[in-house]
């Protein structure tokens, strides 16, 4: 038993364990895949702190710029803590030695992003959250953190509301295994793999922290909201940074027009993008005029990555684009120390909703949040641990209930092929749940994901091997996408306005008298999905 058991190994996670080792206690991370191929080394643009080395900027700016992105569903408090504790965390970054981009003099260079007011956005080259997930994880290495890899977990174990610890299987030895700890730290990112196929996140992106919260009786808020980045490759769906256009990237459609303000958060880009290519256009970024020497110097991953997934080079090629499913807003619920619904256990990053996004976060701020909040969590975590002590579950239940439902797995039918529903999934949620969404379109989805989640049980698996079993695994986090897929349905549908990344067509204006500051929430009452929206009028 650890003192602090986190669960991911990203940059909120190992901010987290950082933070917790810090303080004192023994620290565990437990993650299924290793922590450098985490979501963050994806978060190429770069992280926000109003220092002002590029122009003018303030803590206030970024705190308005944040709270307007948010569309009335950010809280004020917990925005304000975020970026004036910026300026902090960029230092804390710079002296375990995050290798940042530099300006003549020394002091870390900075861009601006979509909708900011200013150039905030500190960066290292265009490899920033991978920088900073190195940095993370060797100093985390270095602090003694112990690292629990290929476990995959399953399940929290609770007991009278408050965390003991989690189930997850072996990934090599195919065993489950309870793993007990003092407190909890979830921090499994996102759940944009629900878009498969149509999405900048990796396949192990698949919201398993977020479900298994849902089933230990925390709240989830906002599921409707997810964010599409505005230029994905068109064939692969991989990411080319917003820093590309903060660079002074032009968008044109098939004649050669720029038909939007590049730099307009990225709700109001994507949708502009979206409206093009249901016109029949196609649409590039044109980076060409940066020349070849600001390219290689600035950008070098976009041009590898243009080259290899799409062929084209940037220095004299346009770039065809497309938007994609690329972050969650919504998720865990949690208080402003960072803690959900059930004692000690904390949430951070991507998979929590610490309501500083809210209906569209604002670029270079994901990073931020890893980074603060993610220290909190570890700190919290840790005070949690050293006041309340361990307590023994009574019982084995959880993990007598999450070993035979593994052992089961085997025995199901497998008369339908779960893969086919998994790529089916992710292409009608891009069509119908995606950038434009409408009532008839939302609740045919959910139709049938209603009816996938009846037919798990004649999905199965082929392969009934032991060790290493990737379709077992893919199996299970199948099952986590449906059920939080229903949910994202229900709250969806419930939201009768637009708003930031939620574009419903039957209902194309903010409606601020009903869904001002209104927040959906969902939860699980004896397994059945429960669904209000807090304070609506």
């Amino acid at each position: 038993m650890s003192d602090v058991l986190i669960i991911g190994g990203g940059g909120a996670g190992l901010c987290a364990a950082i933070a917790a080792k810090e303080a004192g206690v023994s620290v565990n991370v437990l993650g299924k895949t290793y922590p450098i191929r985490s979501q963050t080394s994806m978060a190429q643009g770069g992280i926000n702190a109003a220092l002002g080395n590029v122009g003018e900027d303030s803590i206030e700016a970024h705190i308005a710029d944040t709270l307007r992105s948010a569309h009335t569903l950010g809280d004020e408090n917990m925005i304000r803590r975020l970026c004036e504790k910026a300026p902090e965390a960029i230092g804390w970054l710079d002296s375990i030695g995050v290798p940042f981009s530099r300006l003549e003099g020394g002091r870390v260079a900075q861009r601006r992003l979509g909708g900011a007011g200013s150039e905030r956005a500190c960066y290292a080259q265009d490899y920033t959250g991978l920088k900073i997930l190195h940095t993370l994880y060797d100093t985390a290495l270095g602090m003694g953190v112990e690292f629990l890899d290929e476990l995959f977990m399953l399940n929290f174990i609770v007991e009278e509301g408050r965390v003991l610890g989690v189930t997850a299987i072996d990934i090599g030895s195919g065993e489950v295994r309870a793993i007990g700890a003092k407190s909890v730290v979830v921090a499994t990112g996102g759940y944009s793999g629900l878009y498969r196929g149509f999405t900048t996140n990796s396949s192990a992106t698949t919201g398993d922290g977020t479900a298994a919260a849902v089933r230990a009786g925390c709240v989830l808020s906002d599921m409707e909201f997810v964010q599409f980045h505005p230029t994905a490759l068109k064939r692969s769906g991989i990411l080319i940074s917003e820093s590309a256009r903060g660079a002074g990237g032009y968008l044109l459609n098939s004649k050669g027009e720029r038909f939007i303000d590049e730099l307009k958060p990225r709700d109001v880009v994507a949708k502009a993008i979206w409206e093009q290519i249901e016109s029949g256009e196609d649409v590039y970024l044109d980076i060409r005029h940066l020349g070849e020497a600001f390219i290689e110097e600035n950008l070098p991953q976009e041009r590898k990555l243009a080259k290899l997934y799409e062929g084209v080079d940037p220095v004299i090629d346009l770039i065809p684009i497309k938007p994609v499913a690329h972050y969650t807003m919504g998720g865990i619920e949690v208080d402003s120390n960072h803690m959900t619904k059930i004692k000690g256990l904390f949430a951070a990053g991507e998979c929590a909703n610490a309501h500083v996004h809210g209906a569209n976060r604002l670029g270079g701020n994901s990073l931020l949040e890893t980074v603060v909040f993610g220290r909190e969590a570890g700190e919290g975590a840790a005070q949690f641990a050293r006041e309340h002590g361990s307590v023994t579950p009574a019982s084995s239940g959880q993990f007598e209930k999450d070993r035979g439902f593994v052992a089961a797995i085997p025995q199901f039918t497998n008369q339908i092929d779960f893969y086919e529903k998994r790529d089916f999934m992710g292409k009608i949620f891009y069509r119908n749940v995606g950038i434009a969404r409408s009532e008839m379109g939302l609740k045919g989805v959910l139709a049938a994901i209603r009816q996938m989640q009846k037919e798990l049980p004649f999905m199965g698996i082929a392969d009934k091997s032991m060790e290493f079993n990737t379709n077992l695994l893919e199996f299970i986090e199948f099952g986590n996408m449906v059920e939080l897929a229903e949910i994202v349905l229900v709250s969806a549908i419930g939201r009768n306005e637009s708003r930031g990344a939620h574009q419903r067509e039957d209902f194309p204006a903010e409606d601020d008298e009903k869904f001002g500051g209104v927040h959906s929430l969902s939860w699980k009452e004896q397994g059945v999905l429960c669904n209000e929206f807090e304070g609506m009028r």
